[in-house]
């Protein structure tokens, strides 16, 4: 079954202009009893999604091909030596939950166990740091040459592939765009869950949007949970912040694009945003990348529990 894509426009006057904001959802899909349950929507710009099954030891490559997700390759894989549930630094547990590559290593200069190149993972992200973890260098790594097959819990956390496995996954690995979903076992839903979750993430978004946009601050900030922290600040703390800096200049042009939306493999009813916004205000243009994780709480309401950009 094939997901057809809408386009939604927002038409509004932002100082004489009028402007119209694109978001173009592209779903992904796949028959109904293959569709993890953790890609909600995915950018034309995402040709590659990995998902990472410790309780298998197998990493598979899904494609994202005319706005639809299939199979693609599965590969053996090792993890941290200690397991899964990565909580502090040295504790050789190999972190679950939503990450992206952030660039490609050249381990010519590195030990040969790392193979012959790596890739970086933004572990900590926002949603571990709220949570007091901590810890660095998860890597998606090769193995020392001609070893033969690694153990399956072998690393200090990384998840390890062998060499001619990461070669051709290496053209896949697109820095700052590739989500790696790292899971205990993979969940399998239908195509009405994937569009039910998908429906309401992206109408809590188009709220945050919109508010952000007509500077309706109070709106805006009632998105965000009781237990939001950023940089240090509780929520109280970072709204007054915002009011005061952001909430003072005017915006000539709010857009976002190149939305993607997951669900987080770990904690039931959490959801991640990604998403590029260009802001225009004052004759300067910023662009920037922007993550907002988001809690679904018993009354049904989505709340915004932890943000920051890349």
């Amino acid at each position: 079954m094939v997901l057809h894509r809408r386009r939604l426009y927002y038409r509004h006057m932002r100082c004489g202009l009028l402007l119209y904001t694109l978001i173009l959802p592209t779903v992904a899909c796949a028959q109904a009893t293959d569709l993890p349950g953790y890609v909600l929507q995915l950018p034309e710009s995402v040709n590659t999604v990995l998902i990472a099954e410790t309780d298998t030891a197998t990493l598979y490559r899904y494609q994202h091909r005319d706005s639809a997700l299939v199979g693609g390759s599965e590969q053996r894989m090792s993890i941290g030596k200690s397991g899964v549930g990565k909580q502090r630094s040295g504790d050789q547990r190999t972190p679950l939950g939503i990450y992206f590559v952030l660039e490609e290593l050249d381990t010519s200069n590195l030990h040969e166990k790392y193979g012959p190149v790596a890739f970086p993972l933004d572990y900590p992200n926002a949603w571990d740091k709220l949570n007091d973890k901590t810890g660095y260098g998860i890597w998606i790594h090769g193995v020392t040459p001609n070893s033969g097959p690694r153990p399956v819990r072998d690393t200090d956390g990384c998840i390890a592939l062998s060499n001619d496995i990461l070669l051709t996954l290496e053209e896949y690995m697109r820095p700052l765009q590739t989500p790696v979903i790292v899971t205990r076992n993979i969940q399998r839903v239908s195509v009405a869950e994937i569009n039910l979750a998908r429906d309401e993430l992206l109408s809590a978004l188009q709220l945050w949007i919109s508010s952000y946009r007509d500077g309706d601050w109070h709106r805006f900030l009632l998105l965000y949970g009781e237990d939001f922290e950023y940089r240090g600040m509780n929520r109280d703390e970072w709204s007054a912040y915002r009011v005061q800096t952001i909430g003072a200049r005017p915006i000539d042009e709010f857009a976002v694009d190149e939305i993607m939306l997951l669900a987080d493999p770990e904690q039931p009813n959490l959801y991640l945003s990604r998403f590029r916004q260009t802001i225009r205000e004052s004759g300067r243009v910023v662009t920037t990348t922007k993550r907002l994780w988001w809690r679904k709480f018993a009354n049904g309401d989505l709340r915004i529990v932890a943000e920051d950009n890349g």
